[in-house]
């Protein structure tokens, strides 16, 4: 793990509603991420795990608070910086894989590279690699409906790794997935995290998950509060 800092986000506040209906998510949160680090983020559905991660992944503005990406602080640039951040510097992994039905696992792994102006071919090759390292060398041309649950989520993992960013936001990414999958997803993320020093913020209700991350952070009428972690 180094000791350089990818992601922080201090006195996160969000809302959402009107007046006597506001409902107050985010209450002053916060977190520090260093590169190679693997942070969970713990609590029951409804706790704003999702609204913070959508917070400090530049697709949700605060109501007030610092979100700082890379030494930017993204929240008081352009939308245009902004989105050059979102697209260089975070990658996304979802409860739900979102891959393209109509493409196969290797160009839907490929897309977020073809789309940031790098060649097919370029794109097709590193997306390859990246299947690869993710166990689906020799599964890349079928399509996701071929695949099972835990493989298309590996390729959405692959996926939000093909522009190395320095930091993925993974958003209850074991949530769909069988006990077995699940481990297999898990101990893929903590072996990425140490082979490329990639920074992992996961958003979970699993506490078998979150145990296993570096640090636990558990999600407490909108404040982060310190849990357990692995040694």
């Amino acid at each position: 793990m180094s000791e350089t800092q990818v992601l922080s986000a201090v006195d996160i506040w969000k809302s959402y509603g009107n007046g006597d209906d506001m409902l107050s998510i985010l209450r002053g949160a916060r977190i520090e991420v260093k590169a190679g680090e693997v942070v969970s983020i713990a609590g029951p559905s409804g706790s704003g795990k999702s609204t913070f991660l959508h917070v400090c992944g530049i697709l949700d503005p605060p109501d007030s608070g610092t979100v700082t990406v890379g030494g930017v602080d993204v929240w008081s640039v352009s939308e245009s910086r902004r989105a050059s951040i979102r697209n260089s510097d975070l990658g996304f992994v979802f409860q739900f894989h979102h891959l393209l039905d109509e493409f196969t696992l290797l160009e839907n792994v490929a897309m977020p590279s073809m789309l940031a102006g790098n060649s097919r071919k370029d794109s097709l090759e590193v997306a390859a690699s990246l299947l690869e390292e993710v166990g689906l060398s020799g599964r890349g041309g079928h399509f996701p409906s071929e695949a099972s649950g835990g493989e298309r989520q590996r390729a959405a993992v692959a996926r939000a790794l093909i522009l190395s960013p320095s930091v993925v936001l993974a958003d209850e990414p074991t949530g769909n997935l069988d006990s077995a999958s699940s481990r297999k997803v898990e101990d893929l993320m903590l072996t990425l995290a140490e082979k490329r020093n990639q920074a992992f913020v996961i958003a979970t209700h699993s506490m078998e998950l979150a145990a296993r991350t570096h640090r636990c952070l558990v999600l407490d009428e909108g404040v982060l509060r310190c849990s357990a972690g692995r040694a």
